[in-house]
């Protein structure tokens, strides 16, 4: 059962304090819901182990293949672990909960915070866990330390995104369940990607969206930094696709948020 309530904040508390409540509010939340811990931990196993040996053979026989996969399957762990903000955010407008916090000296928006900053750092720790077992099954990058940093601040801004987008998600959806089903449909997108194939592979009426949709230069820019590929103009479209999304779903929030509390 979902905890409707937060640590108290003082009265007349800063928005950063409070904002500093419900992002532990919202780990603690994760840690008490054992099935997710345990999907974030298998997820991203499952998905390394399933493509570097079941189709990573068939793919590159040379054994390169993880190589390339690695990015891949880092931005699609994050985007599952993003996608229970849907769901949490939901429930709290759903269950009256948001209503219970705006009765506090706190801006009610905070909670919505708590959700996306607890969602950034519990997928920072996912990526870790990525490459760490990539790196198991013989994942080598070769990046710089200077690299590395915009990598993980790459990865990191692509979280801000899709868990903006999944809030927004979870305040227009009418239930929990529908709010996870409309998710569903941003977890595809990698698979129409770069993630696990060149898009030159790709026929020709699905070569064209995958090469322009957002997820393809976030992953070269991420696979170009880690492993040394070329990036090209990867880099700042990713910037921009990230930044691009993160202020328009913040301002779809923005709009949402108050009509959505007076229903």
């Amino acid at each position: 059962m979902t905890t409707l309530t937060a640590p108290p904040a003082r009265r007349g508390a800063g928005a950063l304090r409070a904002a500093g409540v419900f992002v532990e509010r919202s780990l603690r939340q994760n840690l008490r819901d054992g099935e997710a811990l345990l999907m974030a931990v298998l997820l991203p196993v499952l998905l390394m182990l399933v493509f570097t040996y079941v189709f990573g053979g068939a793919i590159d026989p040379t054994g390169a293949y993880l190589s390339y996969v690695v990015p891949g399957i880092i931005l699609t762990c994050a985007g599952f672990g993003a996608s229970g903000v849907a769901v949490s955010v939901n429930r709290d407008v759903t269950t009256g909960a948001i209503n219970r916090f705006r009765t506090m000296p706190i801006a009610g928006a905070t909670v919505l915070v708590g959700h996306v900053v607890a969602s950034l750092l519990r997928n920072l720790v996912a990526t870790g866990l990525v490459i760490g077992v990539g790196v198991a099954l013989g994942f080598r990058p070769d990046a710089t330390p200077l690299e590395w940093v915009g990598a993980v601040g790459v990865v990191g801004l692509y979280i801000l995104a899709i868990t903006a987008l999944f809030a927004f998600i979870g305040l227009v959806a009418g239930s929990p369940e529908s709010a996870n089903g409309y998710g569903f449909l941003l977890l595809f997108l990698p698979y129409a990607s770069s993630a696990f194939v060149p898009v030159e592979t790709m026929p020709s009426w699905l070569r064209g969206f995958s090469e322009h949709q957002p997820i393809t230069p976030v992953i070269e820019t991420i696979r170009g930094l880690l492993t040394g590929t070329e990036i090209g103009t990867a880099g700042p479209l990713a910037l921009v696709w990230c930044v691009g999304v993160v202020l328009v779903a913040g301002l779809l929030v923005a709009l949402t948020f108050p009509r959505r509390l007076r229903r």
